[in-house]
């Protein structure tokens, strides 16, 4: 079977990669509309960015309306505002909010109406020139054809996925990751890993996705403690940052799963930051699908290294799932619990959940497919894992 892998136009990693960067951009227009959130201008990360413009001569404006669950009003805003002020090419800088909601705003200037229509839609019309530089570890969104913007109306998280929601250049600079905190940068590394998790265990995998997944997952078990701990340290923020970008090409090209379609409502319906929402789901969900994807997750323990040669197959799968529990305990994800989730309104919410979450496709991507009532004992389980 033929398989069509997609990766950005072009990738610039590594530290000072925004000041090579600048060669390009500045061919890219005249005017960029620079994609972020409040907090990355109180950092410093979006000056990092203007200085380096300013240097080449290349004008901007800043939005930085977004926040950690993109609404369709924030992108239809940011299109007003790329309109207006005469802006040709796009810049998301932050997590993957403000780069999904850069590629959502790319994406309506160019092809015109509301985010809200674009549900499903192909695209038409090719997107100005977008740039992605990632802050944190984890969405991958710099190197993926996929966007996730909340229709507030509709109080559905929308997937959107084309090829040309592709960055034209992704910047990797680990130094940016630096200023995220350790809540942050659990959430977005076990996202990261989520995206490698899923893409090696999808029914769409394919030689080439794997490569990177795997990658990926052997580089977050070997640093993600580490930068939780440590959030000092350079040269692991550089592996975390490569393992993201890896973990983004995997899924942009073999897609997720069960953890993304349950996590997706979720998001929706409390407003928990989606990296989060993912390291919530994934040991649930491994512990469920590991009967459909023995072989896989056998190959992963190979990977971080807890597979020993007597294990059977199956034996090496468990230890795979124990090891990611582990590490999951280790970095302290926040429970629904923690996170002020109403118990009832969770409970009541359920079977709705279960339906949006099947409605989304990814969760036929398992290799042990689920039905509603799998998924609804799974956000049950997720419920008691976290007392």
């Amino acid at each position: 079977m033929a398989n069509l892998f997609f990766v950005p136009q072009n990738i610039i990693t590594g530290e000072n990669a925004v000041q090579m960067s600048m060669q390009y951009i500045q061919a890219f227009g005249k005017k960029a509309l620079i994609v972020t959130d409040d907090a990355m201008v109180s950092l410093g990360n979006v000056k990092k960015l203007t200085d380096e413009l300013d240097k080449i001569g290349t004008e901007y404006a800043v939005y930085s309306g977004i926040n950690s669950e993109p609404t369709h009003s924030m992108i239809d805003e940011g299109v007003e505002i790329y309109k207006g002020k005469g802006c040709d090419f796009l810049i998301g800088i932050g997590g993957g909010s403000p780069m999904d909601s850069m590629k959502a705003i790319a994406a309506v200037a160019a092809n015109g109406g509301s985010i809200k229509e674009y549900r499903g839609k192909k695209l038409e019309k090719q997107l100005p020139n977008t740039v992605t530089i990632p802050t944190t570890a984890g969405t991958g969104s710099e190197a993926t054809k996929v966007s996730i913007i909340t229709n507030t109306d509709a109080n559905v998280k929308m997937l959107l996925s084309d090829p040309r929601l592709m960055a034209t250049l992704a910047v990797v600079d680990p130094v940016f990751t630096l200023t995220a905190p350790p809540g942050v940068t659990v959430a977005t590394g076990v996202d990261a890993l989520t995206h490698a998790i899923e893409a090696y265990t999808s029914l769409k995998a394919f030689p080439m996705s794997d490569i990177f997944a795997v990658s990926a997952v052997k580089k977050i078990f070997s640093n993600i403690y580490e930068v939780y701990t440590n959030g000092s340290n350079v040269a692991s923020r550089r592996e975390m940052a490569t393992a993201a970008q890896e973990a983004g090409i995997a899924f942009s090209n073999a897609s997720v799963t069960i953890v993304h379609g349950m996590s997706r409502p979720i998001g929706a319906l409390f407003h928990i930051a989606h990296g989060l929402s993912n390291a919530q789901l994934l040991g649930v969900c491994l512990k469920y699908l590991k009967s459909g994807a023995v072989a896989q997750l056998c190959d992963l323990a190979k990977a971080i290294g807890v597979y020993r040669p007597d294990m059977t197959p199956e034996e090496g799968a468990d230890a795979f799932v124990t090891a990611t529990a582990d590490l999951l305990r280790s970095l302290n994800i926040k429970t629904l619990q923690e996170c002020k989730v109403p118990e009832a309104d969770f409970f009541n919410q359920i079977p709705k959940m279960a339906e949006e979450a099947l409605a989304i496709g990814s969760p036929g991507n398992t290799r042990r497919t689920p039905n509603k009532d799998d998924i609804m004992a799974l956000y049950k389980e997720l419920w008691q894992e976290g007392l």
